[in-house]
């Protein structure tokens, strides 16, 4: 009996010494979804090591794949980078959390010629992390005459050396451009136009590639590119007979920006992880890692070398640029769009 007592003591207090042990504390995680190679990774480390947060880092190709992840999938992200036109899109459908500034002192910072956008006027949902301006690549190896136009990559003399972007936007925006159209035409008639401009091109397109193209040009195997000044920067600085021109008739200026999406499962770590993002110092950091994405934050560019922060293509005179226009939603001709780019490459 006294050996029964015993052992029921003994269960009792290792019931009440279960009851007084605190449970192991979880760590706080963010979950961040960005552009592939966009950061240098060193500074999520940072970041985790200043903050205490977690960081889970996913990467995705275009900003459709970004909207398709959102709008499909169940996992919850706390900050994502879109494009200025798919900003616009996920504002529409309600889809973004509104910023809270007091979280985000490093706001203050930002070149306040790149802010207040009509895609999101008074920067409630979104923040610059880069921006850029798309433009023409020019091997001059291949080529002997004055590249300025869009037109130029209609010349049948750079048959099968020129590379066109593969994306339905950037490519139908070049057309629309080049015919003297607005790059957010809403006109049906016009964006005919540019399909059959496209369609007539195809011929003399050596192939339509993304990252992919940076890797011929810089072998020097084509003549002519659309590219994005960030890519355009690190390959003129890889090889020298490459240069980055933006055409007469003007080009697409663009915005990667920071938002955080409605259902973020920790709204005020995405806040935090804005602010670090926009410290000069950080800025600088990935700015550097990336050569050509140029930073929003007038203050971080100073602290880049010399050779990046004097780069033309990262760091054109704005106030000597053909016109500029940024992206816009194209809204319900989404499915106009993705028809002309089924008939383009299908032909």
């Amino acid at each position: 009996m006294k050996r029964l007592q015993w052992i029921i003591c003994l269960l009792l207090l290792l019931t009440l010494a279960g009851c007084g042990k605190k449970p192991e504390s979880k760590k706080e995680t963010i979950h961040v979804y960005n552009w592939g190679e966009y950061i240098d990774l060193d500074t999520l480390r940072q970041f985790e090591k200043e903050t205490g947060i977690h960081v889970i880092y996913d990467t995705f190709a275009s900003n459709e794949d970004l909207y398709v992840k959102l709008k499909k999938s169940g996992d919850p992200y706390d900050v994502v980078v879109p494009s200025e036109y798919m900003v616009e899109r996920l504002i529409r459908e309600n889809m973004l959390m509104p910023l809270d500034y007091s979280l985000i002192p490093n706001s203050k910072k930002l070149d306040k010629r790149i802010l207040n956008m009509e895609y999101d006027p008074g920067n409630r949902y979104s923040l610059p992390l880069f921006w850029g301006t798309l433009g023409i690549v020019v091997n001059k190896k291949l080529v002997d005459t004055p590249i300025d136009s869009w037109k130029d990559l209609w010349n049948p003399r750079y048959k099968n050396e020129i590379i066109m972007y593969n994306s339905q936007r950037d490519s139908i925006a070049v057309a629309l451009k080049m015919l003297g159209y607005s790059m957010n035409s809403h006109s049906i008639p016009e964006l005919e136009k540019a399909k059959e401009a496209l369609i007539k091109q195809k011929p003399l397109v050596y192939a339509y590639l993304a990252d992919d193209g940076r890797d011929v040009m810089s072998q020097g195997d084509a003549a002519l590119s659309v590219m994005y000044s960030g890519d355009a920067a690190l390959m003129c600085r890889g090889n020298k007979n490459l240069e980055y021109i933006i055409p007469k008739e003007g080009s697409n200026i663009w915005y990667d920006s920071l938002v955080v999406p409605k259902n973020a499962k920790n709204p005020t770590g995405a806040m935090k992880f804005i602010n670090f993002m926009l410290r000069p110092d950080i800025s600088a950091k990935n700015a550097e890692y990336n050569v050509g994405y140029a930073s929003p934050i007038p203050e971080a560019i100073t602290l880049l070398p010399k050779e990046i922060r004097e780069n033309k293509t990262a760091y054109p005179d704005m106030d000597h640029l053909p016109p500029l226009e940024v992206y816009r939603d194209p809204g319900d001709l989404v499915k106009v769009y993705d028809r002309i780019w089924t008939e383009v490459t299908a032909e």
